[in-house]
């Protein structure tokens, strides 16, 4: 399939009509082999296999457009399953901010709100449901690291796949008794069984999450860039960064229609019928995951665990810092930094009577291994743009509470964000990247992930200003949450809920910008044999935002919450200025860090 490059400048080509472009866009994204297991997919559009040259020469890289390659089916499947698996967590997520935070409506024995009532369970507040919110998403993105280090160096991503799977079934079974009619009229039980849950729902994810992502990338096998000639005359540069790129992005779109669909259909089955219902719904959608594992047990390419990679690296780093360690730690990243800092861990560069024994692996591994590291830090900076991304399904959920809703669940509106995603991906992939590639702008992975900061910093503007308007419309002032009229009945400010509608809007295309461009830069940077190790560093990024974000908890209740919201705009415009200054040099290196693993480029010294 055919995607224009967003990183080689505008050049005269031999090119088909934008309308045919995109009909070739669109038919190759569904071509690939249909012969099992092969690893060389059909090239519909790119001409015959055999016609592929070697490397690209510079001259080449500079002047050729680049392409993306096919799809393999298998990935497909593997979506597929993260599909239903995104389904299930964020159609129970969804409804947990109402379940905690909201009390029992008068009589009702299953939390259902109705037409007219406001659905919940536990009734503890805001600030205890944005703890324990909060504590689930670090929850479920700490336990990644564990699920990553057993799949690299134990039983392999399928086999940790298909464990967590079973584990994060149980919990869904264990949710689901927190709310039947029984447990959740009595508060304490029905915490206990919903916490429980929560832990062993986390523990399963989180295993599922490290593995899935490069277990999808990893179904598209080729490495190297390869010249081709198009059927139209057009010689291109078939480019594997290109076609991970945009395997994460109908990944991420899958993960969205999953989302979408789940967090619709639970809103509703919460406020109409209960949240029984809203929590049985996912668990049965999740036993498609091991129908869907099992059915395509023999088509997924499968990466074998190898030895503990992860004590190599630290026996390496530890090698290469002998008399290098300082009390300070900045000290020691500058010494990390230096040229040279990495050359002394090549075997090439230890004489054989001196080289450990643990020194087997090559100098090309080695930096892979760099490339990895610079990877990791640029994650470094991925916790301040989430915790504007938390704020969807905790305090935006609570902030339409206090708005006029006419009859629409409060926290319907939070399907804004992967409705924006399903709807806007495609746009992004075959109008706005090519568009930005044919006018000669470089749109590299680190651009993306600054504009990503920067729309995130916007959305939690908009959703300040939001906030504020709320507080001057309100009879209660600057108790919202908590105002109430002489029969007890809850009074919200006259502004219309669907003014939340370009925050998450707005997070959405930060997303896309941000995190997609995450899960690509996580694979295609970490060495083969610890991918999911490296994505489970990028994953556990979002746990370190949700501790940094129970210190602002205290922020997240009346009358404080402009100022919650006003903190994370500037956190985000922040860091996303300082991250481009920080990497604008790393942004020049994209195609040799990208190129490591083909011989010709092993020898590579990165600039620093």
């Amino acid at each position: 399939m055919i995607i224009e490059d967003q990183n080689i400048p505008k050049m005269n080509v031999n090119r088909a009509s934008w309308s045919t472009r995109l009909l070739e866009n669109i038919t190759g994204l569904f071509r690939s082999s249909s012969e099992g297991h092969s690893t060389e997919y059909a090239y519909l559009q790119l001409g015959d296999p055999e016609h592929f040259s070697d490397f690209p020469t510079e001259e080449e890289r500079l002047k050729l457009r680049r392409v993306a390659d096919a799809i393999p089916w298998s990935a497909y499947l593997v979506a597929f399953v993260e599909l239903a698996e995104r389904f299930s967590y964020y159609g129970t997520t969804v409804v947990f901010t109402n379940f905690i935070q909201q009390p029992l409506p008068p009589h009702s024995r299953t939390g259902a709100g109705y037409a007219d009532g406001q659905s919940g369970a536990l009734g503890l507040g805001q600030r205890a449901s944005t703890a324990i919110g909060t504590f689930n998403s670090f929850w479920v993105y700490i336990i990644p690291l564990l699920g990553a280090y057993i799949a690299d160096t134990r039983w392999g991503r399928f086999k940790t796949i298909c464990i967590s799977v079973g584990i994060a079934l149980i919990g869904h079974v264990i949710l689901v008794g927190s709310a039947l009619p029984g447990p959740i009229e009595h508060q304490k039980l029905s915490l206990s069984i919903f916490l429980t849950a929560v832990v062993i729902m986390g523990i399963g994810t989180g295993g599922f999450k490290a593995n899935i992502s490069p277990l999808v990338a990893e179904q598209y096998r080729r490495t190297k860039l390869s010249v081709t000639t198009l059927q139209t005359g057009e010689r291109v540069i078939i480019d594997p960064a290109l076609t991970t790129a945009r395997i994460y992005m109908y990944f991420y779109l899958f993960i969205n229609t999953g989302a979408l669909v789940g967090q619709i259909g639970m809103t509703y089955s919460e406020k109409y019928v209960g949240f029984w219902l809203a929590y049985s719904l996912p668990t049965l959608v999740f036993l498609l995951c091991p129908y869907i594992l099992y059915l395509g047990r023999n088509r997924y390419i499968k990466t074998p665990p190898s030895e503990s990679v992860l004590l190599t690296v630290f026996r390496m780093v530890k090698f290469q810092m002998n008399g290098r360690w300082s009390m300070n730690p900045f000290i020691i990243y500058e010494r990390m930094q230096s040229p040279g800092f990495w050359t002394q861990a090549r075997p090439s560069h230890v004489p054989p009577h001196n080289r450990p024994l643990w020194m087997t692996y090559s100098d090309g591994w080695v930096d892979e291994v760099r490339r990895g590291f610079k990877a990791c830090e640029v994650f470094l900076w991925y916790p301040i743009y989430y915790l504007s991304l938390n704020q969807l399904n905790n305090n935006l959920t609570s902030q339409a509470a206090t708005m006029r809703t006419d009859g629409v669940p409060n926290d319907v509106l939070s399907n804004l964000d992967p409705l924006t995603l399903v709807i806007f991906i495609p746009i992004f992939d075959f109008c706005l990247y090519p568009s930005l590639g044919y006018a000669g702008f470089r749109f590299t992975p680190l651009k993306r992930i600054t504009a990503g900061f920067i729309m995130a910093s916007i959305a939690m503007a908009w959703t300040a200003s939001v906030q504020h308007s709320i507080y001057q419309r309100n009879p209660c002032g600057l108790y919202v949450a908590t105002c109430e009229d002489a029969d007890g009945r809850a009074v919200t400010s006259d502004l219309s809920v669907w003014l939340q509608a370009p925050s998450y809007i707005l997070i959405g295309l930060s997303e896309i910008l941000a995190s997609i461009t995450g899960l690509e830069y996580a694979y295609t940077k970490a060495p083969k044999n610890m991918r999911s190790l490296v994505m489970a560093v990028f994953l556990f990024m979002s746990a370190v935002a949700s501790a940094i974000g129970e210190a602002f908890v205290s922020l997240s209740a009346d009358p404080l919450l402009v100022w919650n919201y006003g903190v994370m705009s500037v956190l985000a415009a922040i860091a996303g200025t300082a991250f481009w200054f920080h990497f604008s040099h790393l942004d020049m290196q994209e195609d040799d860090l990208n190129n490591l693993s083909d011989e010709s480029l092993l020898d590579i010294v990165l600039q620093e």
